[in-house]
């Protein structure tokens, strides 16, 4: 499945608002309050979204059950947290530590979209553990566990990259979701929620973020894919281009 509509801006919806007056431009530098792990469970139970911007690995390894995965070492951070979160939603963030939380905001301000950012979890995922809080985890699989249990189970693949990418080459029996489109397009997905999904992008980060998205919306059984389809072709692991057509390797 490919799911070829075009992807819409990132920051369309606080533009329009910015633009009608509903929404105030900032002028000054945005600044992420610190909240304590109890003001993040009472805003967390008014609707309010946590997104947390660290590697895919920690992000994996443990994280606030119901949280997006987008992370801030990316260079369209603040575009992909427009695509992949449901807007007017107020946002929590989460970060390796108050610095980069800061820096989160800073360069959500590019996109508008600053404003919808309530605060920053205080001590970060730290303070979490020794409160005593909930975690969920996402495993993490290489390339070459992968291409074995491919061979051996009943693992599906979900290609969360771009079409271009996807054309140049891919998993044959994959499946194609734009990560960007997961937000509004995830119940036309043809993988029904008891498989299990490897989830894989270019070098491991979409895919996390699209992981995320599954997790939270009722895929238990999520595998993110690290090094991505970058660490597969350079195993030269057999890819099928948009054609159908076996990917050949050079040299």
């Amino acid at each position: 499945m490919q799911t070829d509509q075009p992807v819409k801006p990132a920051n369309i919806v606080n533009i329009v608002a910015t633009n009608q007056g509903r929404l105030p431009l900032t002028l000054s530098t945005p600044v992420a309050a610190l909240l304590s792990v109890t003001a993040v469970n009472q805003q967390r139970q008014q609707g309010h979204i946590i997104v947390d911007t660290r590697s895919a690995a920690e992000f994996g390894a443990g994280h606030i059950p119901g949280a997006y995965n987008v992370q801030l070492a990316s260079a369209e951070f603040e575009q992909r947290v427009g695509w992949v979160t449901p807007p007017d939603v107020p946002i929590i963030l989460v970060a390796e530590d108050e610095a980069s939380a800061q820096r989160a905001i800073f360069n959500m301000a590019f996109v508008a979209l600053d404003s919808r950012v309530v605060g920053a979890l205080d001590g970060g995922m730290s303070a979490w553990l020794d409160a005593g809080q909930p975690l969920a985890t996402v495993p993490q699989i290489d390339i070459h566990t992968l291409a074995q249990k491919l061979s051996g189970s009943r693992l599906r693949v979900l290609d969360v990259r771009d079409v271009e990418e996807w054309d140049e080459g891919h998993i044959e029996t994959a499946v194609h979701m734009n990560f960007k489109l997961m937000q509004t397009d995830l119940g036309s997905l043809t993988l029904p929620p008891e498989d299990h999904i490897a989830v894989v992008c270019g070098g491991g980060m979409r895919s996390s973020t699209a992981s995320s998205i599954l997790k939270m919306n009722g895929y238990p059984h999520i595998y993110n894919v690290t090094g991505g389809m970058d660490a597969w072709r350079a195993a030269r692991l057999p890819m099928i281009d948009g054609d159908g057509m076996a990917c050949t390797y050079g040299g």
